[in-house]
Parts: structure tokens; C-alpha cells; sequence
């Protein structure tokens, strides 16, 4: 679906990407994993088109140069991992705004595939109740599910997600991500996302780059791509360990774990 080839990024004399390729196939969820600094953020802005670049991305064998803005977004969403909220539009105005590639309004009259796209989209995300809410009034959660709608009502055939679980609590992470795991399911998708949190990384996602200093040290699958050497490697630790040494504790019955008296 989606090739890009040698793309790098820079901010004056920083090299934030160096001459990086990598491929999005129909299906896949891609996680961008690496430590901070590593140039996952600024992967993805330069495939949503958010910063100059130097290579070539392709969608469907298209430069993605050469598409009009409209068309473009009929093709990628973009969810950020923040949002400016500093005016008091309402949950369905937000998502709404999802379908201004397929019209020629942002919030008049909308016609039926519209209106459909946008039901089915506060459905999914269980923003139909918080409709008429302010985004104002909204906790962090229900601000990124209000965008996620959005992105869902623009109907594209990639996502791009930039950290979506940033400032989430454990109920809305495994909200958010199941409910991309489902929209994945529909033949012609594909999701590309830059995570921290290995354990979602992995737990979510079906292939992987792992980067370090503006390149991939290791892509694929993601079996292969978070392997102890790979993470070794990169984060300069024992990852494996430390995460087996996390989590040990909740493959113990909460009983034994209790302090006697």
C-alpha cells in the first residue's frame, strides 16, 4: 500500500531520519518502537505530510506529492497525540469535520453516506451519549475517542497514529487499541503507529521498526524485530529481564502477595 524510500528529515543541521525505507502492506499494524530521540515522531509527520522531507513516499505507486489535499485524506487520517481544544465545538462537530474531504461544506447539511459514516463512528467509539458535549467538558480519554471518531467518520484506508495512548488510563489504552485492532479487520486497511509502551507494541501490533538514531535497526515482523538481541542493542539494556521482572508480579495470586498481618 504504502513505500517509503530513503526519506530524511532534518531541522537545520539535526538529522532526525537518515535515509530510511519501509513498507505498510494491506492489514499490517506497524509499530514505530525506539528510544526518544530515535525519529519515530518525525517518521510519521513526514508521511502525514506535516514536515519537509528529502525521498520518496508512495501510496498505491503514487507519489504522495502528486495527490490533491482532499484526496489525500480520503486515503490517510492522522491522530495526534494532542489536541488543541480552545473552542467549545461539540463531540458530533468534531467528528463531523472527518467528512470535509468527501464534501464541499465543514458543518452545513450532510447527505445520507454522510450522515451513516458519522452514526457509525460515534457508535464505535461510544461517543454517541457525548454527542452534544462540549470537547471542553471531555476528560483526556473522551477527547482522543471524540478524534478517533473523527479520523473513523473520514473513512481512510491508513491510519496514522502518533503515541494514542499518550495520557491514557489502562481502560481507554485498551479501548483505544482494540477499537483499531477492529477497524483493522476490513480488507484495504492499515494502521502505522509509533508507540513506547513495548508491551501494547507488541501485544497489538503485526510488524515493527525499530529505530535508533534516525535509521531501523531491525524491521519485519514483529516477532522477529523484538528479539532480546535487537532490544539489547538498542535500548542498551536487558529488556526481556526487565519486563519478565515487571510483570512477574501479577502472575502471582494477589493472596500471596499480601504482607501477613
Amino acid at each position: 500500500m504504502l513505500n517509503a524510500e530513503n526519506l530524511t528529515v532534518r531541522y537545520g543541521a539535526y538529522t532526525a531520519v537518515s535515509r530510511l525505507s519501509i513498507t505498510l502492506e494491506e492489514g499490517q499494524w506497524l509499530m514505530l518502537v525506539g528510544p526518544n530521540g530515535a525519529g519515530k515522531s518525525s517518521l510519521i509527520s513526514a508521511i502525514a505530510q506535516c514536515v519537509p522531507y528529502e525521498g520518496t513516499i508512495r501510496l498505491e505507486g503514487k507519489n504522495l506529492c502528486d495527490f490533491r489535499p482532499a484526496e489525500l485524506a480520503r486515503k490517510i487520517g492522522v491522530l495526534s497525540q494532542q489536541h488543541t481544544v480552545s473552542y467549545g465545538y461539540t463531540v458530533e462537530e468534531i467528528v463531523s469535520l472527518g467528512r470535509y474531504a468527501h464534501q464541499h461544506w465543514l458543518l452545513g447539511r450532510r447527505d445520507e453516506k454522510g450522515t451513516d459514516a458519522i452514526e457509525q463512528a460515534l457508535e464505535k467509539t461510544g461517543m454517541t451519549a457525548l454527542r452534544n458535549k462540549s470537547l471542553l467538558e471531555l476528560s483526556g480519554g473522551e477527547v482522543q475517542r471524540a478524534f478517533l471518531a473523527q479520523v473513523f467518520a473520514q473513512e481512510p484506508e491508513i491510519l496514522l497514529l502518533d503515541e494514542p495512548a499518550n495520557h491514557l488510563d489502562l481502560v481507554y489504552q485498551k479501548s483505544l487499541f482494540s477499537l483499531i485492532g477492529q477497524w483493522l479487520q476490513t480488507p484495504g486497511r492499515a494502521a502505522l503507529s509509533v508507540v513506547h509502551d513495548l508491551s501494547l507494541a507488541r501485544r497489538y501490533g503485526t510488524h515493527a521498526v525499530l529505530m535508533n538514531e534516525g535509521s531501523a535497526a531491525a524491521q519485519g515482523p514483529i516477532s522477529a524485530v523484538f528479539s532480546p538481541e535487537n532490544l539489547q542493542k538498542v535500548y542498551q539494556m536487558d529488556v526481556y529481564g526487565w519486563m519478565n521482572g515487571l510483570y512477574a508480579p501479577w502472575q502471582t495470586p494477589l493472596e500471596s502477595l499480601r504482607r501477613p498481618g
